[in-house]
């Protein structure tokens, strides 16, 4: 069982991380303080637990999570809750961060190393460094300096402080070595101030320009310059810059490639760098290089060490003349398909190298004077890896200890272990086999903390784990217990103390010695057993464990009890869905114990609450009753009341079948098709305990509004039945079936469709609709009919037949139109007369043959555009911006117009400028309006139908009147005298060009509303009646010939409901001229009543 501190503790670990990473993120970081990691799964994954902080660690490992190992306790110990805290339980150094490889920059600004360390222990560790395997004196030199963990170099010196270090964490129970991290030193040298001799070469020739790079730490970066910055030479097939060496290679040198060469060198830590003295290039006078064959003068090493996961970067290179062509190949194999070729051609570049990238590469450089080859060997390692590691342990004295840490690396990893930080070597009691630890005869003095290192010469991986050698008296954690048992049953007494080593074990019973028998039996964990109890072993039972270190007593009270019964009415019972039921649980039992009831359905606890109130308790102290309301389908099944007391827990069993409509049948199977029927097989469904009486088949397609039924073959089809004929089905439809079976409680669900199926074809059997005709051009016959919809067309090649014959004719004359979609067919004959009566039928064809013809019909030939112009044109002047015009149809003939086209323009214009309006229908005037006022128009009036336009009418000449007068009424005066209102204005002059004025229209509106009251009236003056309560709206208009004249400005009055004026109580207003509008607030007073 886990221990309760394991999670106070993991909680503490992720605090003081938490802490640390605010401290380390508020530290100033210098750029040359750069710190290489390594790839390791010590940082990402210390704080699960504490066995896995000690498992995690290791000198160069990979990045890789391992999964947690059970944490293994082989003493009786672990049987008990552990019931210590955090604070109290104490435990070995367990690392929470181990020093990483770092690379001290030489020369910067921050002249201190931080070599991190953090461990977690109870009590606290202390901490003390190794250099190289021997103790670094914090105390002694004064460079030194310890917080924390955490080692500070001052004045850090390579030839000093350069090499590996570990840390060392330690307590009172052991002592842990960390992991071995490497300090560097960054430093980049200046070059040689030598000046260098010139390079001369004949052109053609290949040359190699030597950098010669100064010392340095660690990796650094090549590249040259070309005469002077920043002008880099630029790497191509012809040049190439090792960046093993450093050399600038030319393949062949050209004229352009004369001049002065600086190599560059750049630290890849510090940045900084450094250029070396020039180099000239020159050409030799006495002639050009020939073409010569490929020299390799660059290439990758003979083997090539690489950590599994790195980029590996593989260099040829070659002079010659030609320019040599570079190609490369895996001596066993392919390249791997990740490789990228770099620097054309002239780099191999393997990214996330693996161990099966292994093996001999070739580069090949060729010219047309032949070739060279080079060939080197790819060698990947893998660090150790850890595939099993140790836990922490706790074991009696006495026993014995076996330990198995595996790890995986190429080359196979070695084995070491450490006890308290120190090498531990075989011994007597102590055996290492290939990673197996194992210590004979344990002793306290073994306890401490052990480290197994798998290490290989490219790296190791640390795992830790704490041995704790046992030694405590025998507790017990719970004392006295009480004990419930019920005649005939069963009694195990268990008796587990804690204790190390393992107690001896006693039983008394009310203070005599247990003997056992057949019937009371003490088992091998020292549990009392006690067979088929009765009212007789009731008492006190008392086990006692002692060992060297003391003894201790559990008490065990044993009361044993009649058991109970329990009775479930009734055990069967049958309902309909819709009916309700009560099954009865009564219990006898002991007086003395209280009884709990649970319901179970199909041996699941019943959730009442979530069956929409389908279920409902009724509970005594010992009966339950569980009432089954309006109950569906799904509640049929087996119930169980369970009885429970502190002594025993009795079942009780019911069965309930529910009698409803059937379920669906089984899949359905088209068996058979033709063009209009369909053979259909199917299985029964359940019929819920209700014998299937009938099955009904449904029926889908494209063309039906959801499931159909359809009739079958034979009809009805019996509940005992499995197969059945869908019959008059249409052909060549896509059908999907269903069967839906039904008893005597009802219908049920249906059965999933079938896949769907296409009837076969068949000759079409609907002939079309709604054969008419008419309209069309001169001489034209225009036939038409509704067309017949998919669903009857019954085959693929469908369309019509058209048959027609001038009446009193013999012969017909059929045409074929081969568009399932044709509404329409024109004939067209120049030597028949207008409105000549035909017979016509339409009939249908598809692929299987003709089909049936519609009935005979007359249609008439197209009559023509009208021949005459409508007559008696006429047109009267509304308005100024209206007129009416009507006239009388042409006489009857052929040629009927089916409306008219009015055509009006303003005289000095042309007619065919002139605008134009059909009628709605054949009416015979229409109002003209939005014309202009005091103008002269000419009017015409011509005929149309479908086929074309007839003649237009001589037009005729007409005026509109003259505009409105464009002056509003002005100076409104009004007197209020209760509700009414006079109301007068000056008159209204019309213009010389505007019509005259004949009246005036007073609107009178409530506010908010649109319709308005309208009067007429012939003088400028007018009263009016206000209604009661609200706000009222009135302007005025000038009326004329030429229409209504410009509003005046408009007067708003509020009114109160039920108020009078009182009699006398004038008021008179003014609305001066150009106020747009003014409110009027009406002072009604209201009559006052004697005191």
């Amino acid at each position: 069982m886990g221990s309760p501190w394991k999670p106070l503790l993991l909680l503490s670990v992720i605090s003081g991380l938490a802490d640390l990473a605010k401290a380390v993120a508020a530290r100033p970081i210098s750029y040359a303080a750069v710190l290489r990691m390594k790839s390791d799964s010590s940082s990402s994954s210390t704080l699960n637990s504490r066995m896995r902080l000690r498992n995690s660690h290791g000198a160069g490992s990979s990045g890789q999570d391992w999964p947690l190992f059970s944490r293994h306790r082989y003493s009786a110990l672990s049987s008990q809750e552990d019931y210590m805290s955090e604070e109290s339980e104490e435990f070995g150094p367990v690392f929470v961060q181990e020093p990483d490889d770092a690379i001290f920059a030489l020369g910067s600004d921050d002249k201190k190393v931080i070599m991190n360390c953090e461990a977690r222990g109870n009590p606290a560790p202390t901490y003390s460094w190794l250099i190289n395997g021997s103790n670094v004196d914090v105390e002694a030199d004064f460079r030194y300096s310890l917080i924390d963990g955490n080692l500070i170099i001052h004045n850090a010196s390579e030839a000093i402080d350069y090499g590996r270090y570990q840390c060392r964490a330690e307590n009172s129970i052991g002592i842990v070595l960390s992991r071995d991290a490497l300090l560097q030193f960054a430093y980049l040298g200046a070059f040689s101030g030598r000046s260098r001799g010139a390079v001369n070469v004949r052109e053609g020739q290949g040359v190699v320009l030597m950098c010669a790079p100064p010392p340095h730490s660690p990796e650094i970066i090549y590249s040259w310059v070309f005469n002077e910055l920043p002008s880099f030479v630029a790497e191509d097939s012809r040049r190439f810059i090792s960046q093993e060496t450093g050399n600038l290679y030319i393949s062949k040198v050209q004229p352009s490639d004369v001049g002065s060469y600086v190599c560059q060198v750049k630290n890849t830590v510090t940045n900084a760098r450094v250029l070396s003295p020039p180099t000239p290039l020159t050409l030799k006078t006495d002639g050009v290089m020939g073409e010569y064959e490929p020299k390799i003068e660059a290439h990758f090493p003979q083997t090539v060490l690489a950590a599994k996961g790195v980029t590996v970067r593989l260099e040829c290179f070659a002079l010659g003349n030609p320019v040599p062509t570079i190609t490369w190949r895996k001596m066993s194999g392919n390249i791997p398909k990740k490789a990228r070729l770099r620097k054309s051609q002239a780099v191999l570049e393997i990214p996330n190298i693996q161990l099966e990238d292994s093996g001999s590469y070739e580069c090949k450089a060729e010219n047309t004077r032949g070739g060279t080859a080079y060939r080197g060997h790819l060698q990947v390692y893998t660090l150790p890896q850890w595939i099993s590691m140790i836990n922490d342990t706790q074991l009696d004295s006495g026993e014995q200890l076996r330990w198995e840490c595996r790890a995986a690396g190429k080359p196979r990893p070695t084995y070491r272990w450490m006890r308290n930080g120190e090498m531990l070597n075989p011994q007597s009691r102590v055996e290492m086999v290939n990673g197996e630890l194992i210590i004979h005869k344990l002793e306290q003095s073994d306890s401490g903390m052990y480290q197994c290192i798998a290490e290989n010469k490219y790296g190791s991986v640390y795992s830790n784990a704490e041995l704790k050698i046992l030694a405590s008296a025998p507790i017990f954690s719970t004392n006295p217990i009480r004990l419930i048992a019920t005649v005939g049953r069963d009694v195990s007494l268990e008796c587990r103390p804690r204790a190390s080593p393992k107690p001896r074990i006693t039983w008394k019973k009310n203070d005599r010695r247990v003997q056992t028998s057949r019937r009371i039996t003490l088992l091998r964990n020292n549990t009392l057993r006690i067979i088929n109890s009765s009212r007789t072993d009731e008492g006190n039972y008392v086990c006692r464990a002692e060992n060297q270190f003391g003894s201790a007593e559990l008490m065990t009270v044993l009361l044993v009890k009649e058991p109970m019964r329990v009775e479930l009415s009734p055990i069967r019972v049958e309902v309909t869905v819709g009916e309700s039921v009560v099954l009865s649980c009564k219990v006898t039992h002991d007086p003395s114990l209280d009884v709990s009831f649970l319901w179970l359905l199909n041996n699941q606890p019943l959730n009442a609450q979530h069956e929409g109130g389908h279920f409902e308790y009724i509970q005594t102290s010992s009966t339950a009753d569980l009432m089954i309301r309006s109950i569906l389908l799904k509640h049929a099944g087996k119930y169980g009341c369970r009885a429970q007391t502190s002594a025993d827990s009795v079942l009780a069993e019911a069965e309930l079948l529910v009698r409803g409509p059937p379920g669906p049948p089984g899949v359905v199977i088209v068996e058979e098709i033709t063009d209009s029927t369909a053979t259909l097989s199917w299985s029964h469904g359940v019929d819920n305990h209700s014998p299937i009486t009938t099955y009904n088949i449904q029926a889908r397609s494209p063309f039906s509004l959801g499931w159909q039924t359809v009739k079958t073959d034979p009809d009805p089809v019996t509940g005992s039945m499995e197969s059945a004929m869908a019959v008059e089905l249409n052909p060549w439809v896509e059908y999907e079936f269903r069967v839906v079976a039904t008893n005597a409680i009802g219908t049920g669900d249906p059965s999933a469709p079938s896949r769907a199926v296409r009837t076969k074809e068949a000759v079409p059997s609907v002939a079309p609709a709604s054969v008419r005709g008419g309209n069309g051009r001169r001489h034209e016959l225009v036939i038409s009919w509704e067309p017949v919809s998919e669903e009857f067309q019954n085959g693929e090649g469908f369309g019509y037949i058209v048959a027609f014959r001038a009446n009193g004719t013999r012969g017909w004359k059929e045409k074929m139109v081969t568009s399932a979609d044709s509404t329409t067919y024109k004939y067209r004959d120049e030597t028949f007369p207008p409105l000549t009566p035909f017979e016509v039928r339409v009939g249908v064809y598809n692929n299987k043959g003709d089909g049936p013809f519609s009935e005979v019909v007359t249609v008439f030939s197209a009559e023509g555009e009208p021949k005459e112009p409508p007559t008696d044109l006429q047109a009267i002047a509304v308005s100024s911006s209206e007129m009416r015009v009507m006239w009388k149809p042409p006489g009857p003939g052929p040629g009927r117009p089916q409306g008219y086209e009015v055509t009006y323009w303003k005289d000095m214009e042309q007619e065919e400028t002139g605008k134009k309006r059909r009628t709605v229908g054949n009416e015979t005037s229409m109002l003209l309006s939005g014309l202009e006022g005091n103008t002269q128009y000419l009017i015409s009036v011509k005929g149309f139908n479908s086929v074309g336009q007839g003649p237009s009418s001589s037009p005729i000449r007409i005026s509109t009147r003259k505009n409105a007068p464009s002056l509003p009424p002005g100076n409104l005066m009004w007197i209020q005298e209760g509700n009414n209102v006079s109301l007068s204005w000056d008159p209204v002059k019309a213009r010389d060009n505007e019509s005259d004025v004949i009246g005036y229209k007073v609107l009178l509106r409530q506010e908010g509303r649109g319709h308005s009251q309208v009067t007429r009236t012939p003088n400028s003056a007018i009263v009016l009646t206000l209604p009661e309560g609200g706000t009222y709206i009135i302007e005025v208009r000038a009326v004329s010939d030429g229409g209504e004249g410009a509003a005046s400005a408009q007067v708003r009055l509020l009114t109160s409901s039920g108020v009078r004026a009182k009699n006398g109580q004038i008021s008179v207003h003014y609305l001066p001229a150009g106020l747009a509008w003014t409110s009027l607030f009406l002072s009604l007073l209201v009559p006052s009543f004697p005191l």
